[in-house]
């Protein structure tokens, strides 16, 4: 297993070319928020920005739009009731506070059978997943799962220590081809050859919100045509980092996650000094 430091991130990471535009970033779309939970598309949508995508595009219901127009003015917005052309985007993130009646699984359906970029799956999407599991022959290789504890148990079963998760995750993601993001203290990413262990982060991102802001950025990596096991590393390392530096201002029981996504422009200059 490797250990995740400053200057393995710094090989990973990709200068952008002072003579790109917004195309050469990549435009990534993020499907979240339903009625009462807009915040996980809004936290998602903005972290995404925050973390280079050239075009973000949220997928919402049409009736909380004013939610979008209001809070991101930079985001696109396509809706959740019109028909879907999938082909427009080089990532696709869906879960955050999408539900999970029966509308968010017929969705989580027609998008699993009709990509096959990688896809990021979190929140409820996992959870959609797991009373869904023949599905998981369905998902596109290499597609990335971002579950808590509770998530992964969920997915994979009950465990009683995180050496287990850990040893499920990397079996599961080498039998599924997929790349399995264990979030937690020191979040553990695989992809069934390779581990790795995080070093950034504290427990202020112990909070609501969180894993909508890894997910976002995580999918801006993947957009910037980042490998999708790269795209992983750096967002939960950036993520991390990112907490660490609004302890500069804030402590960790005050830290929230809007916070943090404002602090990622410091943890970039972190990794690029």
């Amino acid at each position: 297993m490797t250990t995740l430091d400053i200057t393995f991130i710094q090989r990973l990471f990709q200068k952008r070319w002072p003579d790109s535009n917004k195309g050469t970033h990549g435009h990534a779309l993020i499907i979240a928020g339903s009625k009462s939970k807009m915040g996980a598309a809004i936290i998602a949508t903005k972290a995404c920005l925050r973390a280079g995508a050239g075009l973000v595009t949220v997928n919402i219901p049409k009736k909380e739009r004013p939610a979008v127009f209001t809070s991101i003015p930079e985001a696109m917005m396509e809706f959740r009731e019109d028909g879907k052309e999938w082909s427009h985007y080089n990532s696709i993130a869906i879960g955050p506070g999408i539900g999970t009646d029966k509308s968010a699984e017929n969705l989580l359906k027609l998008l699993i059978s009709q990509v096959t970029l990688p896809i990021v799956f979190d929140a409820d999407a996992l959870n959609i997943l797991a009373k869904n599991q023949d599905w998981f022959s369905k998902l596109s290789s290499k597609s990335i799962l971002t579950p808590h504890p509770k998530e992964f148990d969920r997915l994979f079963g009950n465990h009683t220590s995180e050496e287990e998760r850990r040893a499920t995750a990397t079996t599961k993601a080498a039998e599924l081809n997929l790349i399995i993001v264990l979030k937690g203290h020191q979040t553990f990413i695989t992809d069934g050859n390779d581990s790795f262990q995080n070093t950034t982060g504290n427990s202020g991102l112990a909070k609501g919100g969180s894993g909508d802001a890894l997910t976002g950025i995580i999918t801006a990596f993947l957009a910037q045509g980042n490998e999708p096991i790269y795209a992983a590393i750096l967002g939960v390392y950036l993520h991390g980092l990112a907490a660490d530096s609004t302890l500069e201002s804030q402590s960790v029981e005050s830290m929230i996650i809007t916070d943090v996504i404002e602090n990622l422009g410091k943890a970039f200059k972190k990794i690029q000094n």
